[in-house]
């Protein structure tokens, strides 16, 4: 059985008096401890989709399945039990959190809010969070604003493993990284996922990090999928004009293609 399956799922906006489709007729699933990508120009719909998957906005039609169960159907407590399991890490920190907050401030959130730790125990908990993300434990007293960009990250990654989620969102979590710290990251998601089993939706449009990390991929294009498959079969011989032209504009990719 797959932990999340996305069916027919649908959201509209406007533009002045005139609708537009974000999210068209959309079907995907994720596997337990697998990562699908979803790649696409500004505008195809990646976040939209990332969002409509949490929860933090509503769809207009489809359904969506996680851990069995119709996720759409749940509201107040449920719902609310349900998001540990879910959770999503933006692509700025600095602008996910209260910058003045102290690193422990960030991480006692979600121990406290799912009633994961008392508070004598929670101390001990984040330092072991901090441990397992590669920082040391004495980064708690700094604020986040007082720390790096990677180590921010770093951080907001502790917060999402701190429910023990089964699918973690990322959303473009590493596009605005330096390159060095980008692998650095890249290998601690994938040394997450070997050890406690976790899902992504992985969210990029670099198509060599998407090579790098994900199972499959699935490419939009205007809120539809384009073509989906094995990520590095799709982006090493795409098939949609979309497919070819997001390689076509990734220089790195294009040294390998005949």
């Amino acid at each position: 059985m797959s932990l999340l399956a996305v069916s027919n799922l649908a959201k509209r906006y406007h533009r002045g008096s005139k609708p537009f489709a974000a999210v068209d007729d959309l079907s995907f699933e994720i596997n337990p401890a697998e990562t699908l990508a979803l790649a696409g120009p500004s505008g195809s719909g990646k976040s939209t989709i990332a969002r409509l998957v949490l929860r933090l906005i509503e769809p207009d039609a489809g359904r969506i399945d996680f851990e069995g169960g119709d996720f759409l159907a749940l509201s107040g407590a449920a719902l609310r039990a349900r998001r540990a399991r879910l959770q999503m890490v933006f692509q700025d920190p600095l602008a996910a959190f209260n910058p003045r907050a102290t690193v422990a401030r960030v991480l006692d959130d979600p121990l406290r809010i799912h009633n994961i730790a008392s508070r004598a125990e929670r101390p001990r908990r984040i330092a072991a969070l901090l441990e397992r993300v590669g920082l040391d434990a004495s980064l708690a007293t700094r604020a986040i604003h007082e720390i790096s960009g990677g180590q921010r990250q770093r951080v907001a990654i502790a917060r999402a493993i701190a429910t023990k989620p089964s699918l973690i969102v990322l959303d473009e979590a590493v596009s605005a990284l330096d390159v060095s710290v980008r692998g650095q990251i890249l290998e601690l998601l994938l040394d997450l996922q070997r050890q406690e089993r976790i899902a992504y939706l992985f969210i990029s449009h670099d198509l060599g990090v998407i090579s790098a990390v994900a199972h499959r991929v699935v490419i939009l294009d205007a809120g539809r999928i384009a073509e989906s498959g094995d990520a590095r079969a799709v982006i090493a011989n795409p098939q949609s004009a979309i497919g070819k032209a997001l390689v076509d504009a990734a220089p790195r990719l294009n040294r390998n293609r005949p």
